[in-house]
C-alpha cells in the first residue's frame, strides 16, 4: 500500500486497520474496497472484485495464500526492509511506474548519503533506537527490520549490542530500556495496537524508570514522529524517515 502511495498507483482492493485505511497514506486509496485485514483478507471480498493479480505478504500463512491463489495469482511481497528496492519494482514493473521508480530509489540513496555526511561528526559515540509499542509491551527489532535499515545502515550509526542479538522482533521491559540508554529514541505507538492497553504511552511517561533514560531527560525521545502504523520497510516509509532523522538528529 505504502509503495502504491509513492508510485501513485490506486488499487482497486487494500486492508484496512480498525475498518480503515490509514490516513497517512492521502489519497491513494481512494479508489479501493476494504478486504480485511492483513492477517485475514477475505477471499470472497477479492473475488468480487475479479483483480488481475494480488500484491500479498511474504509473512501470510499458507491457508491465506492457498485461498489468495484460488481467486487470482498472489505475489509475495517481502516483509524484510532491505528488500524494498525489489518490492517496489514489482508494483512498478506492473504499473508502467518503472522509470518513477528508479528515480525514487537512486533520490532516496543521495539523501542518505548526504544526510549521512551531514550527521557523521555530531552522532559519534551517540546511541539511537527505535522502539514499538504493541499490546502495551515493548519492543525491539533487529538491524534489518522494520525502521532500522535507515538508521544502521544507510546513516552508518552504532548498532546497540541488544538490536544486533535481537531475533526479528523482541519484546524487553522498561528496565532493559533504561539499561540500553540510548541518547536518542524514537518512539512509535499506535492506538489500534494498544487497544487493550490504552494508557501504556502515559504510564511510561510517569514512570520514573522512563525519566531516567538519557534520551527523555534531555528531550530526545520521539514519539509518532513518523506516522506509527507506517510499515518501515518500503521506499514511502524510509523517504519519510530519512527526512525525520535528519531534523531530529541535528537538533
Amino acid at each position: 500500500m505504502e509503495d502504491a502511495a509513492i508510485l501513485g498507483v490506486k488499487p482497486i482492493g487494500a486492508i484496512a486497520t480498525a475498518g480503515k485505511f490509514p490516513e497517512y497514506l492521502g489519497d491513494s486509496m481512494s479508489e479501493a474496497t476494504e478486504i480485511g485485514d492483513k492477517k485475514q483478507p477475505s477471499s470472497e471480498i477479492i473475488l468480487q472484485l475479479e483483480p488481475d493479480v494480488i500484491l500479498g505478504s511474504s509473512k501470510f500463512q499458507p491457508e491465506v495464500v492457498d485461498n489468495l491463489n484460488s481467486v487470482a495469482p498472489m505475489i509475495p511481497i517481502s516483509h524484510i526492509s532491505s528488500n524494498w528496492k525489489e518490492s517496489l519494482m514489482v508494483l512498478a514493473e506492473l504499473t508502467d511506474k518503472k522509470e518513477k521508480a528508479k528515480e525514487l530509489i537512486k533520490g532516496y540513496k543521495v539523501d542518505a548519503a548526504k544526510v549521512k555526511e551531514q550527521l557523521k561528526e555530531k552522532m559519534a559515540g551517540k546511541e539511537v533506537l527505535m522502539i514499538r509499542i504493541r499490546g502495551g509491551n515493548i519492543y525491539i527489532y533487529s538491524p534489518d527490520i522494520y525502521f532500522n535499515p535507515v538508521l544502521y545502515h544507510d546513516l552508518g550509526l552504532a548498532v546497540p549490542e541488544e538490536v544486533k542479538a535481537s531475533a526479528s522482533q523482541e519484546m524487553i521491559s522498561l528496565e532493559k530500556l533504561a539499561e540500553m540508554n540510548p541518547d536518542y529514541l524514537f518512539v512509535q505507538f499506535e492506538k489500534a495496537e494498544n487497544a487493550q492497553a490504552p494508557d501504556t504511552l502515559n504510564g511510561l511517561k510517569d514512570n520514573p524508570v522512563w525519566k531516567s533514560i538519557e534520551a527523555v531527560k534531555n528531550n530526545k525521545a520521539f514519539i509518532n514522529a513518523v506516522p506509527p502504523l507506517a510499515s518501515g520497510g518500503t521506499a514511502w516509509s524510509k523517504t519519510e524517515f530519512l527526512k525525520v532523522a535528519k531534523e531530529k538528529l541535528a537538533e
